[in-house]
């Protein structure tokens, strides 16, 4: 086979490859829904008063601002829960809007070491950086 026809045999592979990664890296961001929901299962209190080690909440929670930005935390356990200052009633769901790229740290009863850090990170800029955010949304089952 001659090089030219080695060529355009593989060209329409190599345009749709850079052109996926062109979209990628100057694509808008979106999501169907800003809200970010953890929801406390029904006998996790019980379970952990029994001795359980029961993880129903990451370490870190990581947000991204105008994208997945309200973290929403839905009580389905039998007793009250508290998430920083605010007590949550079994069947209640609360929402908590950020605007500003932060690091925080909770209160939290729910988790197992008492505290919830919640990472909140700036939307990604066009080029390199929106295209390493979509590569690692998709590489941590995300995207």
């Amino acid at each position: 086979m001659s090089s030219a026809r080695r060529y355009w045999t593989w060209f329409p592979l190599v345009a749709v490859v850079l052109g996926a990664t062109a979209w990628a890296a100057f694509g808008p961001v979106g999501s169907d829904s800003r809200e970010q929901v953890f929801v406390i299962p029904q006998g996790t209190w019980a379970r952990r008063s029994a001795g359980e080690k029961l993880d129903v909440l990451p370490a870190e929670i990581r947000l991204t601002l105008g994208i997945k930005d309200i973290l929403v935390m839905n009580n389905q356990d039998d007793v009250p829960q508290m998430f920083g200052p605010v007590l949550i009633m079994p069947g209640q769901s609360f929402r908590l809007p950020f605007s500003v790229a932060s690091s925080n740290q909770f209160a939290c009863t729910a988790h197992v070491s008492g505290t919830l850090t919640v990472n909140v990170e700036p939307a990604p800029a066009p080029g390199w950086e929106r295209l390493r955010w979509r590569a690692g949304a998709i590489l941590q089952g995300n995207g």
